[in-house]
């Protein structure tokens, strides 16, 4: 064999789809070997390296899911591919979730078969180090702590597959930007990534943003339109904010990922799309699952596998390495000099929780620039609000007497009640914890010691705006 031609091994019982699949691997160049159960391949994988491992979900000695898995643990440079049974979109989920690169259904589409065979071959040897994740990158996930380097290694694992990802995370985290870089450092980084926030986009506009329209299909179409999925087709398509889809739209976004095709308004004919969905939002999916506010079949869908960023006060070692990259580049686009923060400052930063994040931080620090004088920035110039949660708690819940209606002044007569009293009480309790965090309402729940459901239920219940 050619040294520079590629490996892959065919795992399949069914001698004529092991026939097929050799065949069209040789039209494309590629050279094959085969074999018909688990215990053969693990033999073949202990003697050959291979590029690429295809495997059938049932084998005479077990599941393809098993081969996934040991694959992964004791070869996880070879991208694997299951072959799965037609329509069986809960074993393809689960091979993703085992990680599997990626899966084809039976019978075997060869457009299909080679597409996959071409994006695999793509990837690149995975990183051990991390730190070198970013590398030769202009895009940088920054910070030294445990949260970030699990953050990294998990976006390097994510890259080398095709499942669909859900991003979760409080607002300013960096959503986007490990959207990117799983884009970047997948087999797609050639192809566009096509970012999309869901709730920027007039419902009356969704189809034909999503999926193009056809000239003459409404009023006011008066050219051919290329919808979102063509704009990313053969790359990547993130769904920002994609809890805010509503419920009609959730319907045609989730047929168009199962078919992979789209239909434009006005169109007769689906067009075939391949696209990877990465999807993200900083309300809790689950919650709205419940409530009926978002799909549960949607959810599964772009939910194969999850990815929490981390927020900044979870991993507070990592501001000062922010600060000087922020400062760094704030200063450069400025054209001044980079200033320095004033001891009282950094220590300001330090113990400050950053109810918006590494974007929040980012806009401190440039009002900041704005503010200073003589290249330092002092607390005054941070401008941040006065908050230290078992401070504040603590003065909230004195301020109150923990809602205890004794404290309450009121003048007692027929028409007082209890319920009336504790909710002007309640009421101002909530209303001092959104000031303080600036109408924050994830630190407000966090200052006032309840869930957000339960925040955003009483405030609803209250009417608070």
């Amino acid at each position: 064999m050619n040294n520079n031609t590629q490996l892959i091994l065919i795992v399949d019982d069914e001698p004529d789809i092991r026939e097929l699949l050799e065949i069209t691997l040789s039209r494309m160049g590629k050279e094959t070997q085969s074999a018909k159960d688990i215990k053969q391949a693990k033999k073949l994988l202990a003697e050959q390296e291979y590029d690429l491992c295809l495997t059938d979900m049932r084998l005479p000695d077990g599941n393809g899911i098993e081969l996934v898995k040991f694959i992964n643990n004791e070869f996880p440079q070879l991208p694997v591919a299951m072959i799965t049974a037609h329509g069986n979109m809960e074993t393809a989920i689960e091979a993703l979730k085992a990680g599997a690169f990626d899966f084809i259904s039976k019978p075997v589409e060869l457009k299909t078969l080679r597409h996959l065979i071409n994006a695999a071959l793509k990837l690149a040897p995975p990183i051990i180090a991390d730190e070198q994740l970013i590398a030769d990158s202009e895009l940088e996930l920054l910070g030294s702590s445990e949260a970030m380097h699990l953050t990294r290694k998990t976006i390097a694992k994510l890259a080398r597959s095709q499942a669909p990802v859900y991003i979760s995370g409080e607002s300013g985290v960096g959503k986007e930007l490990v959207a990117r870089l799983i884009h970047n450092k997948g087999p797609r980084q050639e192809k566009p990534f096509v970012p999309v926030n869901c709730g920027a986009i007039p419902t009356e506009l969704m189809e034909s943003e999503f999926f193009g329209h056809q000239k003459g299909s409404f009023t006011g179409a008066v050219t051919d339109k290329q919808g979102l999925f063509h704009a990313a087709d053969g790359g990547t398509l993130f769904l920002d904010e994609v809890a805010d889809l509503p419920l009609q739209m959730q319907v045609k976004l989730l047929r168009a990922i199962q078919e992979k095709a789209v239909r434009p308004i006005g169109g007769t004919d689906e067009i075939p799309i391949n696209v990877r969905i990465l999807s993200a939002t900083h309300k809790n999916l689950a919650d709205l699952v419940t409530n009926n506010l978002f799909r549960q079949d949607l959810f599964y869908r772009i939910n194969v596998i999850e990815l929490t960023v981390p927020s900044l006060r979870d991993r507070g070692e990592d501001i000062p390495v922010l600060v000087e990259h922020f400062l760094s580049l704030i200063a450069t686009e400025w054209q001044v000099d980079i200033p320095h923060l004033s001891n009282e400052a950094s220590e300001a930063l330090a113990t400050y929780p950053f109810p918006g994040n590494v974007r929040e931080l980012e806009n401190i620090l440039e009002r900041a620039m704005t503010l200073c004088e003589k290249d330092e920035i002092t607390c005054t110039d941070l401008q941040l609000p006065e908050f230290n949660s078992s401070a504040d708690l603590n003065e909230i819940l004195e301020s109150t007497a923990d809602l205890n209606i004794r404290n309450i002044e009121l003048d007692l007569d027929e028409s007082f009640s209890l319920d009336p009293a504790m909710s002007i009480k309640e009421r101002e309790v909530i209303t001092k914890a959104l000031e303080k965090t600036r109408y924050n309402k994830t630190a407000a729940a966090k200052l006032l010691g309840i869930t957000f459901r339960q925040l955003r239920y009483r405030i609803k219940k209250l009417g608070i705006e």
